[in-house]
């Protein structure tokens, strides 16, 4: 993979350059070397592997690609500090520093203590010259801040401050000692002769305060328990929880259990549900938030948001102590009436021999509620949470019924009523097996009352015919205009007649000019297929979007 050469390949090379470059991915054709004896990999891209114009030799090379290779600068590469070039001279030097004589600085950048007399005055204490070093330092060498420090250097700030320390301490402890006993069973005891016989020969009490600055006097460099107190600093650090101790969302990293907030790190049901709360290792925030005196403040915030309702002035955070007090005569009150109302109830009705019962739970030998599910989420095994039922009533029979209305059809009559009594009088009151015998008896009555269907191959009259038709529509599901029509011809003409007639006086106008709407015949006969064809083929169209189309042309 050569580099572009210098000036432009004819047609022949350009091919031959091809052919080889071809001829080297397959690796029939060995690969091209560069400057140092490398083999160039012929599949790389001729975007990296091309020089640009200003780095191109005419041979191949990748050198454009590394890195150039620059000296790396260490920590020890640095300036030597106090090293001083030679003996100093005897007098003063022109040029040379005004303050100390050395030749190396001037006056301004002199870092000895400025002298009363200069050198150049006294041609005394003449310092030796500086060495002058030239150290070439990188990129990163020249911005540490903290190239060539020496860390000895503060071991010994770190001894001299060790040592005042030390020193402070024991003169803190001689005061001490000075001022009243260490021992704290010394001190009590001193105190306790004190009280009995003072100085006059009384008994004397002493001070209790003096007593408690001499316990916390000593209490002060302990620590305290779940923090880490510095005892100089009095800086408090509160731990959020003890890294020993294991991660809630790692008690089980089944995905289906107990959800975990990371936001506020809380995990309210337990994580494992097989094992008891009082032996789980964590039992989920929930049984600790229910747990201990947690349900008492919450019955005591309700009591008084309740009692503030009502326009008492009782207030949890303004008087905590009031709202405990009436919290507690309110409860008093509360159970004395219970007590008064169920011993009062007791004399009236009597049954005092069955509040002696065990519980349900015991007699049928249930004493704990497991449930199991499957991955799918059905129960498996025990009994499944009640669910939230909605505000409206649910399964509940008014009127002696034991079904609820539109349970059961009547296909004869086509209405709806009671499975249980088959009445179809909404709000009625259920008769039961009656009910349903009485329904049965007038569904039977109806069928024998009507008139009976003449056979098809009986020859009848027209009139008969007609009054057969009529019965069928009006006893069967078959309407006007349903299924198979036969049309009379003579019948639709007649009643195409009485349609244009109909239509036609409906169209004239009045004196006036307007125009006046059809009236409808009253009739008290039966509409016939004839006349509902004849209406059908007049009627307008309106959903015809080529109903009102009129070709001007023609």
């Amino acid at each position: 993979m050569a580099s572009a050469t210098i000036g432009k390949l004819s047609r022949e090379e350009f091919r031959r350059q091809k052919d080889l470059d071809a001829a080297r991915k397959a690796g029939t054709a060995p690969a091209a070397l560069d400057e140092e004896g490398k083999p160039i990999n012929p599949h790389i891209p001729q975007y990296i592997s091309q020089a640009p114009w200003y780095l191109d030799t005419g041979a191949p090379s990748l050198s454009h690609q590394r890195r150039p290779e620059q000296e790396s600068s260490k920590l020890d590469n640095w300036y030597e500090r106090g090293v001083k070039a030679g003996p100093a001279a005897k007098k003063y030097r022109k040029g040379a520093c005004e303050n100390c004589g050395a030749m190396t600085h001037s006056k301004k950048d002199c870092l000895e203590r400025p002298r009363k007399k200069g050198a150049k005055y006294t041609n005394k204490d003449i310092q030796a010259d500086d060495v002058d070093q030239d150290i070439a330092v990188g990129y990163d060498a020249k911005r540490d801040r903290y190239n060539g420090y020496d860390p000895a250097e503060h071991s010994r700030v770190y001894e001299q401050y060790a040592a005042m320390e030390s020193a402070r301490q024991k003169l803190r402890e001689e005061e001490i000692d000075k001022q009243t006993t260490t021992d704290l069973a010394v001190v009590r005891k001193v105190a306790k002769a004190g009280k009995t016989e003072g100085k006059d020969g009384a008994p004397d009490f002493g001070s209790s305060d003096e007593e408690d600055a001499d316990e916390d006097k000593y209490a002060d460099a302990a620590d305290a328990v779940g923090q880490k107190l510095d005892t100089k600093t009095r800086i408090t650090v509160r731990n959020l929880r003890i890294r020993e101790d294991t991660a809630k969302y790692l008690l089980n990293l089944d995905p289906e259990s107990a959800y975990y907030d990371p936001k506020t790190r809380s995990m309210r049901d337990a994580p494992v549900k097989n094992v008891a709360a009082e032996d789980a290792k964590f039992a989920g925030e929930n049984f600790f938030r229910y747990t201990g005196e947690a349900t008492d403040v919450q019955n005591l915030q309700l009591f008084a948001w309740n009692a503030a309702a009502r326009g008492n002035d009782v207030h949890l955070n303004a008087n905590p102590t009031a709202g405990e007090l009436l919290h507690k005569e309110f409860r008093e009150k509360k159970a004395e009436l219970k007590d008064t109302t169920k011993v009062s109830i007791l004399a009236k009705y009597g049954g005092e021999e069955f509040l002696q019962a065990a519980p349900s739970e015991l007699r049928q030998g249930q004493t704990e509620d497991y449930v199991e599910y499957s991955r799918t989420g059905q129960v498996v095994k025990g009994r499944e949470r009640a669910k939230n039922k909605s505000k409206y009533p649910e399964d509940v029979y008014i009127n002696n019924h034991t079904s609820v209305w539109g349970s059961w059809y009547d296909a004869s009559s086509g209405t709806w009523g009671y499975a249980c009594c088959h009445s179809v009088i909404h709000v009625s009151y259920c008769a039961g097996k009656a009910g349903i015998d009485a329904a049965e008896a007038t569904t039977a009555q109806h069928l024998l009352a009507a008139p009976p269907v003449a056979p098809l191959d009986v020859p009848v009259s027209d009139g008969d015919l007609e009054g057969k038709t009529k019965i069928e529509q009006n006893y069967s599901k078959k309407r006007v205009g349903e299924g198979d029509v036969k049309l009379d011809k003579e019948r639709l003409a007649t009643a195409l007649a009485d349609q244009k007639k109909r239509k036609g006086r409906g169209d004239d106008e009045d004196k006036n000019g307007k125009r006046r709407k059809a009236v409808l015949e009253t009739s008290t006969h039966e509409v016939t297929e004839e006349e509902l064809e004849a209406y059908r083929m007049h009627r307008r169209m309106t959903e015809d979007p080529m109903a009102n189309y009129v070709d001007e042309e023609l």
